[in-house]
């Protein structure tokens, strides 16, 4: 290619100068390939609808039961289940064109293949014959005893939306990561409508404006947390129905809660009998063949996305979550395993060309563009979410101006730095300049979602925040009446590292259910291991209910945090204006939306007569702090006289007490 268009990604970044030919490259690939779709199938849309040919349906008349498969290596199908009592070669399907093979049964001649008849497909291929689930089955059943997968015809259910989605897409988003089966405090799975009537009216009333809901596709092993899915279509049945979605989702519109699900299209189970591997007999039918169609660090398969079918079956996928059940947008998994061959293990980024062409998945990454191209052409306010740790230039950047046109990407370095100073370093030892700059080190070009912890940190094997820093005096020193300095430590750093996260990292916020009152413990779901216990699958709150327990303490305070950041407007506001980093009393002070935060992470150090700098003379007023008693503090600032600031050596300065593990907020009045 001689000839090339510089990028608008490219004037905004000097940087992106040498690759400004592969940045041109990566937009062409997407344009030719929407093209080539428009010029097939009419739209893109048309194309992502493959969900209502597919699969199970009406003939127009509804005298007729059409099913429908992809299988072009298959030999023969033949559908099967309890309304020809599970024989395999009665009801043959004909192969009709690119692989696609149909059956279409007469209702009245069949009258026991109805709304809830559990069935299969048999498939033959040389190899012999196995049963299957349908590729696109939009509902399955598992047996409690042999934990097997059988679909099940669900066709008849028509839900009735009662309320609208009526979303900006320029909110800012304050995000509860929650997962439907351990949302309830007994010891068993918990389902949609328990969500909906327990949990949904809990989540509007901390502040929380958008629920992110892991495991919805349906996947064979519960403790995988949903991220090893076998049947895209099907909502997982542990929970409940389809319409028990529908409801929880329709409830949430109606109290202004956008809801966002996990999408998981970087891999798939390597399952035979519940998912696509091998299903028409092949390896590659939706799978690269070989080493590149295969995970080795999460032992899963590894979708073809050059291929036509399986990039139909994916964006029909993202359709048919947001069509069919309304959801606002994914955050997609996995998205560093997709762009790259080498799924970013062990690879130190940060060089040009490992971004643009050295092991890049280039197919991947124009599906990734197709499928936010698709979210946002379905609904403008969509919200897309990429779990990234490369960096990838672009990525949150408009398709047009040589992006990827996700909304926003993931600050996962955040946690992992509060994680690594709570390991590896006393409280003395941590580093304002270093922490600091790790909280704003990021683009300003690029929307950002900031989290202390998610459901990474509080799988069993690592710790919640909370459970870091106070152990096994959560058991016995939660009492209100009850001094311990561990847990008065615990409470009031993890409160100071919540509101530093929400002010400092990025433009939106994401809190994983249970962790905004210091739930203790980690989660480990039912398995061999344990003897199958849910003692760790599940949230106790009860916990939070009792008012004589210091959990209440850091509820109140994550209440009071999201409130305070809404009513400031803070996480819109642009970069930070740095203002003092003290490394002798571990103090940090900054200016964000005419607010200025002042951080003492000292273990002991409380200065009385502090001065600090200020972005301008004035009357300051205290608006917030951390060291109220109600947020688990010891109440050391008294009244709330106005604080002066008046220049100091030139400075504006103002003097003000500054109480270890807190954080105070001051506000220009005159």
């Amino acid at each position: 290619m001689s000839e090339y268009k510089i990028m608008p990604i490219v004037n905004e970044d000097p940087w992106l100068e040498p690759v400004s030919k592969d940045i041109y490259e990566r937009y062409q690939r997407y344009v030719d390939r929407k093209k080539n779709i428009e010029n097939e199938f009419g739209s893109l849309k048309n194309f992502a609808s493959a969900y209502q040919y597919m699969g199970f349906h009406f003939s127009e008349d509804k005298d007729y039961i059409i099913y429908r498969e992809w299988a072009p290596a298959a030999r023969g199908l033949y559908l099967m289940g309890d309304f020809n009592d599970w024989e395999y070669f009665t009801h043959p399907l004909s192969l009709k064109k690119n692989g696609i093979w149909e059956i279409k049964i007469k209702r009245s001649e069949n009258q026991k293949l109805i709304h809830g008849s559990k069935i299969k497909v048999a498939v033959q291929t040389e190899n012999g014959v196995t049963a299957r689930i349908p590729a696109y089955m939009n509902r399955l059943l598992q047996n409690e005893e042999t934990k097997d997968f059988t679909g099940q015809l669900w066709m008849e259910e028509n839900y009735k939306w009662k309320n609208k989605a009526d979303f900006n897409a320029d909110d800012s988003l304050f995000i509860y990561e929650t997962h439907v089966g351990m949302a309830q405090e007994k010891a068993d799975v918990g389902t949609y409508a328990e969500f909906e009537e327990n949990l949904l009216p809990y989540i509007k009333e901390c502040g929380y404006n958008t629920i992110q809901i892991m495991a919805i596709a349906e996947h064979p092993y519960y403790g995988s947390f949903g991220y090893h899915v076998s049947n895209f279509f099907a909502p997982s049945s542990r929970f409940g129905t389809p319409e028990e979605l529908k409801s929880l989702i329709d409830t949430a519109h109606g109290m202004g809660v956008r809801v966002i699900m996990d999408i998981v299209h970087s891999h798939t189970v390597k399952n035979v009998f519940e998912g696509l591997n091998e299903f028409d007999g092949s390896p590659d039918q939706y799978f690269h063949e070989g080493p590149r169609g295969y995970h080795d660090a999460w032992d899963s398969k590894l979708f073809n996305y050059g291929k036509t079918e399986v990039l139909q079956f994916l964006l029909s996928n993202v359709q048919y979550w947001m069509k069919e059940f309304q959801f606002d947008g994914f955050r997609f998994d996995g998205v560093t395993s997709m762009l790259y061959h080498h799924h970013g293990l062990g690879v130190d980024f940060g060089n040009r060309d490992g971004y643009f062409s050295q092991g890049v998945e280039f197919d991947a990454v124009t599906y990734l563009q197709l499928a936010n191209d698709l979210c946002h052409s379905i609904n403008p306010n969509a919200i897309t979410i990429a779990e990234d740790v490369s960096g990838l230039p672009g990525l949150c950047h408009p398709i047009e101006d040589g992006g990827l046109g996700f909304n926003y990407r993931l600050a996962m370095g955040i946690p992992d730095n509060w994680i690594k100073l709570l390991k590896e370093q006393s409280d003395e030892e941590w580093n304002m300049q270093q922490l600091y700059h790790t909280m704003v080190d990021r683009n300003y070009h690029i929307k950002t979602i900031a989290y202390a912890e998610s459901h990474d940190q509080a799988l069993v094997g690592d710790k919640t925040i909370a459970f870091r820093l106070m152990d096994q005096e959560m058991y016995f020193h939660m009492k209100k009446d009850d001094a311990n300095i561990i847990v008065d430590r615990g409470i009031n750093l993890h409160n100071v590292m919540r509101m530093m996260t929400i002010s400092l990292g990025g433009d939106s916020y994401l809190n994983f259910m249970g962790n905004e009152f210091g739930h203790p413990e980690w989660i480990d779901f039912p398995r061999e291991g344990n003897n199958w216990s849910f003692q760790y699958a599940r949230r106790q709150w009860s916990l939070l209910e009792n008012d004589s327990l210091k959990y209440q303490y850091l509820s109140e305070f994550d209440k009071a945090m999201i409130s305070f950041t809404k009513e400031n407007d803070i996480l819109k506001s642009g970069a930070p204006q740095e203002l003092w980093l003290d490394e002798t009393n571990n103090i940090i002070a900054f200016e964000r939306k005419n607010l200025v935060f002042v951080f003492n992470l000292h273990p002991i150090n409380s200065p009385f007569n502090y001065s600090i700098q200020t972005p301008q003379i004035g009357s300051y007023e205290l608006v917030f702090n951390s060291d109220a008693g109600y947020f688990g503090g010891f109440d050391r600032i008294q009244g709330n006289l106005p604080f002066l600031s008046k220049h100091e050596n030139g400075m504006p300065k103002m003097n003000i007490y500054s109480p270890n593990r807190s954080v105070q907020v001051y506000r220009r009045v005159v």
